[in-house]
């Protein structure tokens, strides 16, 4: 590993005191913080089937639990149970149209890490994990959990890779106006870009248990960014736009029976339009989608042209053009949807039900084309799961998807 990858900023402060119980809202345990038996026994059930666990070592390890439960007020995973509790997790998710692939979720276990340099070096570590030379493969990392006695480590960062975004003085931004709040956080802790420009790499803003934050660089090739052209139209390359190579949600806490891990950081690949119709075009985001229609030579003046419709469709095109030319996994809207629709079939088939948000299944392009726009789904919600932490950007839509990444308000 490099020593941009290792280095971590010596400014620290003390961090606000938390805005939320140790027992997130989706996970009420007893009074004193614990988790409930109900909580316990339910996910242990489901381990149970998930594993093929003997009877006999089911009521043996249950008593384990419910015994250190009452002596400690909480009580310890195995690393096999943290990785089959992150799986259905991922499978329970109802707004991730990556679930197919949930049996193949690689679980790095980092509960060991605890210090802002082991937890820095952890996340760079879990990034060139999921990169897989650009294969990218869906990972999970799961840190020390919240408990009775104290708060797990946390980032401040929606994503481990994510860019900046600065007011300027004439009253513009610049940069992912997303980030502009984090930016301002790490700046207060003494982190510096140089010059400002639109895709600065944010650091990591670590909250360590003990309540200091500090930051650690991200190094660029951590990022994989992927310079943005048109495979025909030559006038796109010179917006300079890019983007990284795959998001890794880490706003979101892991709950396993009644254990809340306010870190574990979660990667997986894009699906294009999440970049072309929505990061680059969103007006609360890089509202770039007149200059693009301008690169693309099409006609503004009315919105009858279909202008807005066409430049999206082409920087679709381009982004996964970029992609595969980057060797960087990525889907086009059509194959993540027509996978998914797979795979609800296959569960049907075997009596199984899933339960999804209709509403962040469909794609933000060309959403009638899709056989998700046509289905319906229950929405119950299952534990384990995951729930979106409070953040220093509220006010922002959130990003509520563990596997694609940003998605829709």
């Amino acid at each position: 590993m490099t020593a941009a990858a290792t280095a971590t900023a010596t400014a620290t402060a003390t961090a606000p005191g938390p805005e939320h119980p140790h027992a997130l809202d989706f996970a009420e345990g007893r009074d004193d913080g614990s988790p409930s038996i109900e909580e316990v026994r339910g996910f242990f059930e489901q381990y149970r089937e998930h594993t093929k666990m003997p009877a006999e070592e089911y009521v043996r390890r249950l008593a384990d639990v419910e015994a250190e439960i009452a002596i400690h007020g909480t009580y310890v995973h195995t690393t096999d149970e943290l990785t089959v509790g992150a799986r259905l997790a991922f499978r329970n998710h109802l707004r991730c149209i990556g679930r197919p692939y949930w049996r193949s979720l690689a679980v790095r276990d980092c509960r060991h890490l605890t210090s802002a340099d082991e937890i820095g070096r952890g996340c760079i570590e879990h990034l060139e994990t999921a990169a897989n030379r650009g294969k990218v493969r869906p990972v999970i990392s799961v840190f020390a959990p919240d408990g009775p006695r104290g708060r797990g480590p946390r980032v401040r960062n929606r994503q481990l890779v994510s860019y900046a975004g600065y007011r300027l003085p004439d009253g513009s931004g610049l940069g992912d106006p997303q980030g502009i709040k984090l930016t301002e956080l790490a700046q207060s802790l003494g982190w510096s870009p140089g010059t400002p420009g639109r895709f600065d790499l944010l650091p990591l803003v670590i909250e360590t248990p003990d309540g200091r934050l500090g930051v650690h660089e991200i190094p660029p090739s951590a990022a994989r960014e992927v310079p943005i052209s048109h495979p025909t139209i030559p006038a796109l390359s010179e917006l300079g736009l890019r983007w990284y190579g795959f998001p890794t949600v880490s706003d979101m806490a892991l709950s396993i029976g009644g254990i809340t891990y306010p870190l574990a950081p979660f990667s997986g690949w894009y699906v294009a339009p999440e970049i072309s119709a929505r990061d680059f075009t969103d007006p609360h985001r890089y509202n770039l989608l007149p200059q693009i229609a301008s690169a693309f030579g099409l006609d503004t003046r009315t919105r009858g042209s279909l202008w807005q419709d066409r430049a999206m469709i082409e920087l679709t095109a381009a982004v996964l053009w970029s992609f595969e030319r980057d060797g960087m996994r990525i889907d086009d809207h059509h194959t993540a949807s027509d996978r998914f629709h797979r795979w609800t079939l296959a569960e049907s088939r075997h009596g199984r039900e899933v339960d999804a948000e209709w509403a962040w299944m469909i794609s933000p392009l060309s959403p009638s084309a899709t056989p998700v726009f046509h289905q319906t789904y229950p929405a119950r919600q299952r534990w384990p799961n995951f729930v979106r932490l409070p953040g220093i950007d509220d006010d922002m839509p959130k990003a509520t998807c563990p596997y694609h990444g940003p998605g829709r308000t």
